[in-house]
C-alpha cells in the first residue's frame, strides 16, 4: 500500500534520477538518519558500542572503500589491511608530532597519505589485471606490514613495538583516550561514515563513476572511447585507498585505542573487507553497508547464543563460530552470487508489483 509510485510525479530530471525516486524510500533514509542521529547516542552503553556499532561503522567505511575498488573499477586488491595499517600510523604519528590540530585533520590527513600510498601500489595495474593484479597487492599487504614492524621511528621507538592514540577531543568530548564515551565515539565514526558515503555515492554516479565502470566492463572499449586507463585506475587506486586510510586512522585511534600492525592489521583483516564487499554485492554502496553489518553482526549473535545461551566453552564456540559463519558465505554465494543487495533490490521490486506475481 505504502511503497507504490502511482501518483509520484517527476517534473524534472533532477527528480527522475534521484538517489530514492519512490517517496516511501526518501521517508525511510531521513527516518534512519534521525534515529542514527538522534536516538542510539541515547541509549548507547559501551558495549553496544564496542561489539556491534563501532565495528560496523568504521568496516563500512573500509568496505565502501574497496567496493569503489573491486566492485567499481573491477580492480581486484588484497591489500587492506596494508592500507588500514598506512592510515593508523599514520595518524599516530600526527597525533604525537601535532597535539595542537584536531583529530578529524588528522583522520583526513592519514586517509590522504594512504591515498598516495595506493596509487604508488596501483601502478602494476597498468600492466597487470586480473589474479596477477591480487598477487601484487597481496605482495603490498605482507610488505607494509613488514615495514612498519621494522622500523621503529613509526612507533616512536616504543620498547614494545605498539602504538598507543593519546587523548584527543572534538567539539569538546573526548574521542580518543581513556575519558571518552560511547556516544562521542560513535557519533565521531558515524558522521565520517555519513560524509563518505555520500560522496561515494555521488562519486559512483557522476563521470567518475562511470569511467570506473567501463575500465570495470571492458577496458579496451573503455580506451577507444575516450577513457583515459592511466587516470581512471589510479584515481580509483586513491579514492579507494584514501577510504581504508580513513577506516583504519578510526580502527586505530577511536576504536582499539592501541595497536600492533601484524595483530591488527593482518592478512585477515583483507580478506575480511572482502568477504563484506562479496557478501554484500559488488557495485553496490548498500552492499557494503550490508556485508559489513553481516561480517560484524553475526559473529556476535553467534557468541552470544552458545556462550551466553548454550553455556559452551568459549575455546570451542569459537571454532564452531568460524565454520558456521565459513558454512553461510558458501552457501550464500552459491545461492545468491550478486550479494545482500539483489535481495533486497527483487524484495523492493516485489513490493512495488505486489500483489501481482510478475
Amino acid at each position: 500500500m505504502f511503497y507504490r509510485e502511482a501518483g509520484d510525479f517527476k517534473t524534472s530530471y533532477v527528480e527522475d534520477s534521484q538517489t530514492f525516486p519512490i517517496r516511501f524510500d526518501r521517508w525511510r533514509y531521513y527516518a534512519v538518519l534521525v534515529v542514527a542521529f538522534g536516538v542510539v547516542p541515547l541509549l548507547i552503553n559501551d558495549y553496544w558500542a564496542n561489539a556491534v556499532l563501532l565495528p560496523f561503522l568504521i568496516y563500512s567505511i573500509a568496505a565502501i572503500g574497496l567496493n569503489i575498488l573491486t566492485g567499481f573499477c573491477g580492480q581486484v586488491s588484497l591489500g587492506t589491511g596494508g592500507f588500514m595499517a598506512v592510515g593508523a600510523y599514520a595518524c599516530y604519528k600526527l597525533m604525537t608530532a601535532f597535539p595542537e590540530v584536531s583529530i578529524l585533520i588528522h583522520v583526513l590527513l592519514a586517509g590522504g597519505i594512504t591515498a598516495g600510498v595506493g596509487v604508488l601500489f596501483g601502478l602494476p595495474s597498468l600492466r597487470i589485471k586480473g589474479f596477477y593484479l591480487a598477487v601484487a597487492t597481496l605482495a603490498a599487504q605482507f610488505f607494509l606490514v613488514w615495514l612498519f614492524n621494522k622500523v621503529p621511528w613509526f612507533y616512536n621507538h616504543s620498547a614494545s613495538g605498539q602504538i598507543s592514540a593519546p587523548e584527543r577531543s572534538f567539539l569538546g568530548h573526548a574521542v580518543t583516550g581513556a575519558s571518552t564515551t560511547a556516544a562521542a565515539k560513535y557519533l565521531f565514526c558515524l558522521g565520517i561514515l555519513f560524509a563518505l558515503a555520500w560522496l561515494a555515492r555521488n562519486l559512483t554516479r557522476g563521470m567518475m563513476g562511470r569511467k570506473w565502470m567501463a575500465i570495470r566492463d571492458m577496458d579496451i572499449a573503455a580506451e577507444i572511447i575516450g577513457v583515459n586507463p592511466l587516470t581512471t585506475k589510479l584515481s580509483a587506486f586513491a579514492v579507494s585507498s584514501f577510504y581504508i586510510g580513513v577506516a583504519g586512522a578510526l580502527l586505530f585511534a577511536v576504536y582499539l585505542g592501541a595497536a600492533e600492525v601484524g595483530e591488527a592489521f593482518g592478512i585477515q583483516k583483507s580478506f575480511l573487507v572482502l568477504f563484506m564487499i562479496i557478501i554484500g554485492g559488488l557495485g553496490s554502496i548498500f552492499g557494503s553497508f550490508a556485508g559489513a553489518a553481516f561480517m560484524v553482526l553475526l559473529p556476535v549473535l553467534l557468541k552470544n547464543l552458545l556462550v551466553g545461551q548454550l553455556g559452551w566453552a568459549t575455546d570451542l564456540a569459537a571454532h564452531i563460530e568460524l565454520i558456521i559463519v565459513g558454512a553461510l558465505i558458501v552457501g550464500f554465494l552459491i545461492a545468491e552470487p550478486h550479494g545482500l543487495n539483489q535481495l533486497w533490490r527483487l524484495a523492493k521490486e516485489k513490493l512495488r508489483l505486489w500483489p501481482f506475481p510478475y
